[in-house]
């Protein structure tokens, strides 16, 4: 019982932190989000392991819905597709499997969000990098530090830990949030 309270209480713990700390973060992530949308723009997400499905449910809450029935929001997870992934790490190395697909979507006004609770993935980092060149709206979902992530996007949403588990918690929380405003903004 005491390691199931200590677990639940140190996540408690770091969302009291995160909501001290990042609310001005987190608005200003959404208004970046909503910007994007209603200019015709899509929303591009990665990360890798854990962050790769935080990227695709973060997408499937934008294309299908959160609270509201309605239209569906451009969003596309880069970890989505495995025969894309696959064919990137084998010809290029695994390091550019979200690079090339940047190269291939990504337009200037779009936006590109990058999960990663170190903020020091090599994928990521190359993608985002390519992404800010290509005009896009940079964004970091990372970890205390920000890793090298942190250095380089437009907006890095900091989890005041160094936990990956924790951080990872956080970053659903977050996404919740961000879908929240952007249904609210978008459609009342």
């Amino acid at each position: 019982m005491e390691e199931i309270e200590r677990e639940l209480r140190e996540g408690i713990e770091v969302a009291q932190a995160m909501l001290l700390k990042s609310t001005e973060t987190i608005k200003k992530t959404a208004q970046a989000l909503i910007q994007c949308l209603k200019k015709g723009h899509t929303i591009y997400l990665m990360g890798n392991g854990g962050s790769a499905a935080e990227a695709q449910h973060f997408a499937g809450e934008l294309i299908g819905r959160f609270k509201k029935d309605r239209a569906a929001l451009p969003a596309l997870a880069l970890t989505s597709n495995t025969s894309i992934l696959t064919a990137l790490a084998n010809d290029y190395g695994f390091d550019c499997c979200f690079e090339r697909q940047v190269d291939a979507f990504v337009k200037a006004g779009d936006a590109v969000i990058g999960l990663s609770t170190s903020g020091n993935s090599p994928s990521v980092l190359k993608a985002l990098q390519l992404a800010r060149k290509k005009g896009a709206t940079t964004i970091g979902l990372t970890g205390q530090s920000g890793g090298k992530v942190g250095d380089m996007v437009d907006i890095c949403l900091r989890v005041p830990s160094d936990s990956t588990p924790r951080i990872q918690e956080c970053h659903l929380a977050v996404s919740h949030v961000l879908c929240y405003l952007i249904e609210k903004e978008l459609f009342g």
